[in-house]
């Protein structure tokens, strides 16, 4: 490590502390294809730490084993200082943590409030009432109180997304996990969501985010891991990542998306 790479350390946040999430000797193939070769990383509270790199490079993957979507094949990934257990209690971890896709995953037959009242009720056992002035305390954190009762069919992308990312949050989570939540969506869209997962990161939110879109990695994340085929090849602030590359490679992914600091 060097000596720049060691200042930055100390100075992410709550740096010292046991990490929220760790991944130690991470590894997870798909039949002969190994995707993730060994991964050692970690996400702190309150840190916004987004992966970056080529597509296919294992990133999401990564995401998906952070809770148990996808099994390990070796090495540990570690939440609040524990392993992920491999029953059925994982489903109390996986509470714990809200996860956005790609996809937007709404029920299509309930409203936008339905939805994201639908795991305070079933789940928590949280009475309707409750619920239902939680869920529309967040449709309104989102900007999209006025669209309480329309169905996802009735809205935009980007407001499905919206209504996705307060979905998740109705379960409290002490880490949102977001798997690229702009690559669906227009252009004209795309800048509702970042903004409203900004919200979320000035409000002290853990956020581990997979994201092609640069800019917002480079104004938000507070750490950077670039990725190439199933490695973390750099890992640092964004000031360093972005305007200072250490490494040919990821000087190179940066620059064929025209980035230039």
């Amino acid at each position: 490590m060097s000596a720049f790479d060691a200042a930055a350390m100390k100075a992410r946040k709550n740096e010292g502390e046991t990490p929220i999430i760790a991944y130690q000797g991470l590894v997870k193939n798909f039949g002969l294809l190994q995707v993730l070769k060994g991964i050692d990383a970690h996400v702190n509270r309150g840190e916004v730490v987004c992966l970056i790199g080529p597509s296919g490079s294992g990133k999401s993957t990564m995401l998906r084993c952070t809770n148990a979507l996808e099994t390990i094949t070796g090495g540990t990934v570690l939440f609040d200082g524990e392993p992920l257990p491999s029953d059925d209690k994982v489903r109390f971890v996986r509470r714990r943590m809200g996860m956005v896709f790609q996809s937007f995953e709404l029920f299509p037959h309930m409203t936008a409030l339905a939805n994201v009242m639908s795991g305070p009720t079933t789940v928590l056992g949280m009475p309707t009432a409750e619920a239902r002035d939680k869920a529309m305390g967040l449709l309104s954190k989102v900007g999209l109180a006025d669209k309480a009762e329309s169905y996802p069919s009735q809205l935009s992308g980007g407001q499905q997304q919206r209504v996705a990312i307060a979905r998740s949050l109705a379960m409290d989570p002490q880490v949102m996990l977001f798997d690229e939540p702009t690559s669906a969506l227009d252009p004209e869209t795309i800048g509702e969501v970042l903004n409203v997962m900004k919200t979320l990161a000035d409000e002290g939110m853990t956020m581990l985010v997979v994201t092609h879109e640069m800019s917002f990695a480079r104004r938000v994340a507070d750490w950077v891991m670039v990725f190439d085929r199933g490695q973390i090849i750099e890992e640092g602030p964004p000031a360093q990542v972005f305007d200072a590359p250490l490494t040919d490679r990821a000087r190179d992914f940066l620059s064929h998306l025209g980035w230039s600091g």
